[in-house]
């Protein structure tokens, strides 16, 4: 592998695998708004939010962490406006006492917020204007979660940058990644260059995981699984973990994720079953290390087709990921890798995204098990050829076709999926 390419996935890990409380949309909500707040210098006396659909969906139905319980854009707003550090990005309403949760119960009853659709033709689009008396403040994020465009105080603008239509503003062109070259810079990458990432994505999605086992969370689809089918077979076991982080986290757990495509269930997803995985084989931390770059560089690689949100269930593409690492762990190399995918993608692809809440857990499971049985199937000399519905001669090909069904075929099916979900709330007249 080349310098440049080589140097292009490394950054591509270090600038998706970032630290988030909380479901991603709801902290954007209130990342804008602790921005706003800071804007106009006071607490506001009215706000209005106008949000694209797919960000409307996903806050929707989610517990915000850190406020006893709140669903929604106007509590992720209020969230933010109270209690929000603006310095913290995605860790925005990480740090909030009793009193301000309290305060923003009383701030909600006191205050009108209200949510309008936005205009926009960009899929993630999110403005917040806060008003006291006759000043204002605006702020206004744009393709994915932290990236602030535009903020103003009174009209006038206090900072502004292009809007370029990209996932993320960075080095790393995620256009780059193959399923080959991620095999070969997996084999090869030196340890210290990706530890520091991958430690902590261990770390911290295999403790909500846990927390998630522990306690009671939304519709317990960890603990469903362990009870129904036992704790002895590691297929269940990478299945229940990982639904139970997303029971945790889409349920108003406090505690932090590394997330991967903008998502918290997207990379519990891609790392925990792997994790659960490499405990079942008993294999060295190096190895476990390469197949979460693995994991976590495949569901990236599927996802870039699809877009950061769409109808397309983002668990599916982390869940074929997930397999892609265990076929690693497993001494799978491309071939075994490529067939993994193809299969999963085969068995999954279809699956909606109807927002965050509890059934996301579910849908992480089965996501998993289609990982799973991607690379089992063709351990047992079975496989989707091309012709196979949506399945193309090769993986790249198939991912590619993955990428248009969810990014463009979907559209008419996410608008559907926002007027079912909205119907008698408080977006209707």
């Amino acid at each position: 592998m080349n310098q440049t390419l080589y140097n292009t996935y490394v950054q591509i890990l270090k600038d998706e695998l970032l630290v988030a409380m909380g479901c991603t949309e709801p902290i954007a909500v209130a990342y804008a708004a602790a921005i706003a707040r800071n804007a106009l210098n006071k607490l506001p006396d009215r706000v209005v939010i106008e949000a694209s659909r797919n960000i409307i969906k996903n806050v929707k139905s989610v517990v915000v962490p850190h406020t006893g319980g709140l669903r929604g854009l106007e509590a992720a707003c209020a969230a933010g406006l109270i209690a929000g550090d603006a310095t913290q990005q995605l860790e925005v309403i990480s740090h909030v006492t009793q009193e301000q949760i309290q305060q923003i119960r009383e701030y909600l009853q006191q205050v009108p917020i209200s949510v309008e659709f936005s205009q926009s033709d960009h899929i993630f689009d999110l403005t917040i204007t806060i008003y006291h008396g006759k000043h204002s403040a605006c702020v206004r994020i744009v393709d994915y979660h932290t990236n602030v465009v535009s903020v103003k105080h009174n009209g006038q603008s206090l900072m502004s940058k292009e809007i370029t239509g990209k996932s993320r503003d960075s080095m790393a062109d995620k256009s780059l990644l193959t399923v080959k070259d991620i095999i070969e810079f997996a084999d090869t990458v030196k340890i210290e260059d990706v530890e520091a990432v991958l430690k902590q994505q261990i770390s911290y999605n295999m403790a909500i995981a846990e927390e998630g086992i522990r306690h009671g969370y939304g519709a317990n689809i960890g603990k469903v699984l362990l009870h129904t089918y036992g704790e002895k077979d590691v297929k269940i076991r990478a299945k229940a973990f990982a639904a139970a982080g997303s029971d945790a986290r889409m349920n108003g757990c406090e505690l932090p994720v590394v997330i991967n495509s903008g998502s918290g269930n997207q990379g519990i997803t891609a790392s925990v079953p792997v994790i659960i995985y490499g405990q079942e084989l008993a294999v060295s931390q190096e190895t476990l290390y390469r197949a979460l770059v693995v994991s976590n560089l495949c569901t990236l690689h599927i996802k870039e087709g699809i877009g950061r949100l769409s109808a397309y269930c983002g668990a599916v593409g982390a869940g074929c990921g997930a397999g892609a690492g265990i076929a690693y762990l497993h001494g799978g190399r491309y071939e075994e890798i490529a067939h993994t995918l193809v299969n999963s993608l085969a068995i999954i692809s279809g699956t909606i995204c109807d927002g965050a809440k509890a059934s996301c857990a579910a849908k992480i499971a089965c996501a998993v098990e289609a990982g799973i049985l991607g690379y089992f199937m063709y351990k047992d000399g079975q496989q989707f050829v091309n012709g196979d519905g949506i399945v193309k001669k090769d993986v790249e090909e198939t991912i590619r076709c993955v990428g248009i069904l969810a990014s463009q075929g979907m559209q008419e099916t996410d608008k559907e999926i926002v007027k079912l979900m909205i119907q008698n709330s408080f977006l209707c007249d």
